[in-house]
Formats: structure tokens, sequence, C-alpha cells
């Protein structure tokens, strides 16, 4: 793409590194910032910049927040003994948004996938653990993709709590096998939550 302006031409470029936007996308986003008012602009930038250098992750679950716990884990009115635990933030955002679940959450921050070098020591495996473990949690809600890579996840946690007095469950199978949580429309995944079926019933 030929720009008249290297200032332009940059701008764009960086556009175009987020994900689904190319570089017709990004021209037409720098365009639109160019006839804004450069107070709107630099507010724009600002709440980017700020947002990057300041945003926490909360220390007990690990979704982004602003304080050293987010404001589900701080929420005295949630369970907090029922742990629903989930892959990303994108799917705390997905399930908050069906408004069925009143617990709290846990982001593993990937799924075990070997073929992409993934592995239980980088995950938040061993933080939930132990969480489950102090805190005396009485239900554990696995809420990941239903695929290989998220029901080996799942397995591997079982075992790591088998001897624990915790009672272990998955959302129902109303998430098709091989689809993406946050892509699951509501209602559906709602009433994934609503029916979750115990664990054993699941990963054979």
């Amino acid at each position: 793409m030929q720009l008249s302006s290297s200032l332009l031409e940059n701008a764009v470029n960086e556009f175009a590194k987020l994900p689904g936007i190319g570089k017709k996308s990004a021209l037409r986003l720098v365009l639109h910032l160019l006839k804004e008012e450069e107070s709107d602009v630099k507010k724009f930038s600002d709440a980017i910049a700020k947002m990057r250098s300041e945003i926490k992750y909360c220390k007990k679950c690990f979704n982004i927040s602003d304080a050293d716990l987010c404001d589900i884990c701080a929420n005295i009115s949630r369970k907090q003994k029922q742990i629903c635990v989930v892959e990303n933030i994108r799917d705390v955002i997905a399930i908050e948004n069906t408004q069925q679940f009143n617990g709290v959450y846990h982001v593993l921050g990937g799924i075990i996938s070997p073929l992409d070098g993934v592995g239980p020591e980088q995950l938040h495996i061993d933080e939930l653990v132990q969480r489950v473990k102090n805190d005396e949690v009485e239900e554990l809600i696995f809420a990941l993709n239903p695929n290989i890579q998220g029901d080996t996840t799942i397995f591997y946690i079982q075992r790591k709590l088998q001897d624990l007095p915790c009672k272990i469950t998955t959302i129902a199978r109303g998430i098709a096998f091989g689809g993406e949580l946050e892509y699951a429309d509501e209602m559906t995944l709602g009433r994934s939550l609503t029916n979750r079926l115990p664990v054993e019933n699941y990963v054979k």
C-alpha cells in the first residue's frame, strides 16, 4: 500500500497488527482519527497507554483488574466456594454476559497443548490446586473449550485434585465439541452452565 505520508503509513502498519484488522481497515481507522479533534485522539491514545501500563491481574483468580483483587473476587455476595475454571479472560466476559453464574473464576491462562509447547507448568494450575485446598472449595466447574486440548487439561487437573473433597463438574455439551467458548451464544452458554455434569461422566 503506497501512501503519501510516512507518518500515515506507520500508523496504518501499527493498526494492521491488531487481530482481524487488515491494511484497508487500518487505513480507514487512521483516516477516521485524522478527522477527529486532536484532543479526542490524545484522549484515545492516553486511554490505551494507561490501560497497558497500569492494568493488573487479580492475584487470586488471574482475571484482569484495577486492583490486587478483581471486582468479582472482592464481591462478598458471590459464591466464593464455587469456582468456574476458564482458559482466558474472554471466557470470563462471555460467561458473565449470561448472568447465569454467581460464583468466582480461575483463569488458567491457556490450556495444555503439547503440540503448541504449552505444558501444565506454564498455566495457573498449581495456584488453582492450592486455592481449592486453602479456600475449602465445594465445587469446581470446568468451562473449557470442548476439544481435545480442553479435555486433556480437565483430566490433568482432575487427577491433581482426586484426593480433595471437592465436587468437580463441567459445563454441559450444549457447547459443540471443537467450538470456541467465546463465540457461543449467551443462551447456549447459560444453559450449559445450568446443566453442568459430573466430570467423571465427561472425561473417560
